[in-house]
């Protein structure tokens, strides 16, 4: 059960890192914010990091 929030944790990361890649390229002009693309993006990040890290199968035969 302590891998749930290592999980978590990596899931809340990658979201995070995709929404401050994401916003910190914009110029002045086009205003503060992230944009609906980002975000969707940070989702679906988050979405693999949670799948990638799934426990195994850790049944001995």
């Amino acid at each position: 059960m302590k891998d749930r929030g290592f999980r978590t944790f990596l899931t809340v990361l990658a979201g995070l890192a995709v929404i401050y890649f994401g916003s910190a390229g914009r110029s002045p002009e086009e205003g503060r914010g992230i944009s609906g693309g980002v975000v969707v993006l940070a989702l679906l990040a988050a979405l693999l990091v949670w799948h990638l890290t799934r426990p195994g199968d850790k049944t001995v035969k």
